[in-house]
């Protein structure tokens, strides 16, 4: 029997997509291996966002062909499509897949010409994935991306944006519920775009208004998801600031089930930095936005605000930077996950100036991260004392059970193993920048 193995590199897309990927490959006879020297095929689940990112697939698909000259590699993801990459690495990869080829796996291991097959680029989304997790699982939404930011290569590499009827989503969180999976996480590049027709109008579908206007938009997903009966979160990324409607705002607070955590990229605090970017929004709005989150979604714990930003972005002026902290220092982040610009092929930006150097860019990360820090810790002071439910995800190398809260929060404690993959409350003892510590009280 042949056996694969596969590398993925990247965001919770990715990780799906290598999901399905595996899927594929169980499905005509292949057997994943824990070791990738031994695989007759090495598939590269890519990502190109980052340069960083990038850089590590070049150093993998070198490896991995020196280290077992006869396995097959096949590059998928964001780089498949790159003229560039394919030139770099022409030597070191066999097959160049488009992702939504994968359904065509069988016939391109074979030699079949995929590139002149036209597929809809959401129909390898209704592959039964290979889930690795028994107990939390990505639900892809959608696929692609409409929004075009000046520095992002999504939506050359994926396409334009392309959406799952909303029955199919919802069959498969059923299954999923049914099996006992305890986190949904509804993914897409930009999941407040979500929109689907009603296909089927004796369907289980019974939110009235979009019955009545034969279309459902993310907030009807989310109510609908939330009615499903079972003890579960849903969770969601990526939010784009744009296109969060009030009644969103609405839904994540009064569906019991969506987790109060909410992932906003603002990616700088300038608007003519914004504007540069083409991110179709100002700061007002942004913050606007902020402001709503905070007062409309209501728990016992406050609702968690996380972003990415993007430091040294061509023409950023210190000034301009400035106005980024401001942004921290108003908003009080929870989490932050901050990138120094790197150019990236084919995009708008690539053809600006690279202007701030390096070393300017280390510096304004290192200065926000201190300030990051200062704010998360002061947030988490709100969680001593408190008896907080916890999805458990696993034990670390010093035998502490960890997991996150539904505000996203990292929790550590000392108890039983077999409590993974299932919610238990925990007081909180100890907090630090980015966890807690506590005390097991019950499990459900």
């Amino acid at each position: 029997m042949k056996t694969y193995h596969i590398i993925t590199i990247g965001c919770q897309m990715n990780k799906s997509d290598s999901e399905r990927i595996a899927a594929c490959l169980d499905n005509i006879g292949y057997k994943k291996t824990e070791k990738r020297e031994q695989a007759d095929l090495v598939v590269l689940t890519t990502c190109g966002i980052r340069q960083s990112a990038e850089d590590r697939v070049y150093g993998l698909a070198h490896k991995i062909k020196k280290e077992n000259k006869n396995a097959k590699v096949i590059l998928t993801g964001c780089l498949s499509e790159r003229e560039d990459v394919i030139k770099r690495l022409k030597d070191k990869v066999d097959i160049w897949l488009p992702i939504n080829q994968i359904i065509n796996l069988k016939q391109i291991l074979t030699d079949f010409d995929f590139r002149n097959t036209k597929i809809n680029p959401c129909d390898y989304l209704k592959i039964k994935p290979k889930y690795t997790s028994v107990f939390s699982a990505f639900v892809p939404i959608g696929n692609g991306c409409d929004n075009f930011c000046s520095y992002c290569v999504v939506p050359y590499a994926r396409g334009h944006e392309v959406y799952r009827d909303a029955e199919e989503i919802l069959n498969e969180v059923k299954d999923l519920v049914g099996q006992g999976y305890k986190e949904i996480i509804l993914i897409a590049q930009n999941v407040n775009s979500y929109k689907s027709k009603i296909r089927n109008q004796e369907s289980g579908i019974k939110n009235q208004e979009a019955r009545e206007s034969n279309y459902i938009d993310f907030s009807h997903l989310l109510r609908l998801v939330n009615s499903i009966s079972g003890d579960f979160w849903v969770r969601f990324v990526t939010s784009h600031p744009k296109d969060i409607s009030d009644d969103l705002i609405l839904a994540i607070a009064k569906c019991e089930k969506v987790c109060k955590h909410i992932h906003l990229p603002a990616q700088a605090g300038d608007n003519d930095i914004l504007a540069s970017m083409n991110r179709k929004y100002k700061i007002e709005h942004y913050l606007e936005l902020i402001k709503k989150i905070k007062k409309n979604i209501k728990s016992e714990l406050p609702v968690a605000i996380t972003t990415d930003i993007i430091v040294g972005f061509p023409g950023e002026t210190k000034e301009q930077f400035g106005n980024t902290v401001k942004l921290f220092e108003k908003v009080k982040y929870d989490m932050a996950y901050i990138a120094r610009y790197s150019p990236r092929y084919g995009t708008a930006a690539e053809k600006m100036k690279d202007d701030v150097t390096a070393h300017e860019k280390r510096k304004r990360e290192e200065k926000l991260m201190k300030i990051l820090k200062k704010i998360a810790l002061e947030n988490n002071q709100k969680y001593l004392g408190k008896v907080v439910k916890v999805l458990i995800e696993g034990q670390n190398k010093k035998g502490f059970l960890f997991g996150k809260t539904e505000t996203n929060k990292i929790v550590k404690f000392s108890g039983d193993k077999d409590f993974v993959g299932k919610f238990v409350d925990v007081k909180i003892e100890k907090v630090e920048e980015f966890g807690l510590s506590g005390v097991f009280k019950k499990n459900y």
